[in-house]
């Protein structure tokens, strides 16, 4: 998978934040998490990952958006 191990996080208004790439998963479909959860360690699976990094979309209504806009980095 191009992806890796991704996990994606329904949260309200229609927002899904997606998380890939990851080494391993540490929450499964149907789990709640609260801001500050640890849900996965970041790792280098996938066919387009070059080397252990996060790669972050946030998606709205189910339109890709700019997280900038959204959260302070």
């Amino acid at each position: 998978d191009e992806d890796g191990y991704p996990i994606r996080i329904q949260h309200d208004g229609d927002v899904i934040s997606v998380y890939k790439h990851n080494q391993k998963l540490m929450k499964k479909t149907g789990d709640k998490v609260k801001a500050g959860t640890a849900i996965a360690i970041v790792g280098g699976t996938g066919n387009k990952a070059d080397g252990d990094h996060l790669h972050f979309e946030l998606w709205h209504k189910g339109e890709a958006v700019d997280p900038t806009k959204y959260i302070s980095f």
